[in-house]
């Protein structure tokens, strides 16, 4: 396993549960891009296990501060069931909602929202980036859907040294899509639209206006 040294003194984010590591705070060590790290302090304490990212400032983003973790595919699939099993405990008046909101999952990097019966997903990071097969395989079983459509076109990835992509991951079919929310049918499109392709985080703003 690569290790990741920090500099004196650059451990107390991470012991503070903070989920970035900069590029400043690493005093030597490496990985492939997107490759699983374990990151310690100037003295050889564990603080982290985090996905490598050569190209960007924030040379490493925290997958889990537990040092006898695993970072397997079934592992991060287990996040993406949580994270999916956490929504349905909330009222939201809509089959259009965030499934998956980065590190406040534990999945850095990783926006995915659900359109009715299809799943849009942006890959923004290189950890997650390196496992996008087997999250795509596990948000389609967590859900129990058969599309996902891939909108990983936002200028960040750029800064992680990753090229834009966009179209299938898995399944297929048309982009404009029709969502209930409230007591409205509204149509947008995932190919086109903002982000994964539309402002779900409106939702309620856009009941008051009614």
């Amino acid at each position: 396993m690569k290790t990741l040294r920090l500099k004196e003194g650059k451990e107390r984010s991470l012991q503070r549960r903070h989920p970035w590591v900069f590029d400043s705070a690493i005093a030597r060590g490496g990985a492939d891009t997107g490759e699983t790290v374990r990151v310690e302090s100037a003295t050889g304490e564990f603080l982290a296990w985090a996905a490598f990212s050569p190209h960007s400032r924030i040379r490493a983003r925290v997958w889990s501060f537990d040092e006898r973790q695993r970072i397997d595919a079934a592992y991060l699939g287990a996040l993406v069931e949580r994270a999916v099993r956490t929504r349905a405990l909330f009222d939201i008046r809509s089959d259009g909602l965030r499934l998956v909101h980065g590190e406040s999952d534990g999945l850095p990097g990783l926006i995915v929202d659900r359109y009715g019966d299809t799943l849009v997903a942006q890959f923004t990071a290189s950890g997650v980036e390196r496992w996008k097969d087997a999250l795509a395989d596990a948000l389609l079983a967590a859900t129990g859907l058969t599309r996902l459509y891939e909108r990983s076109d936002a200028s960040v990835r750029a800064l992680e040294g990753l090229p834009e992509t966009t179209g299938w991951l898995r399944g297929e079919g048309p982009t404009e899509l029709t969502i209930r929310e409230h007591d409205w049918r509204l149509t947008l499109d995932i190919a086109h639209g903002h982000k994964t392709g539309f402002y779900l985080d409106q939702r309620d703003s856009r009941a008051r206006f009614a």
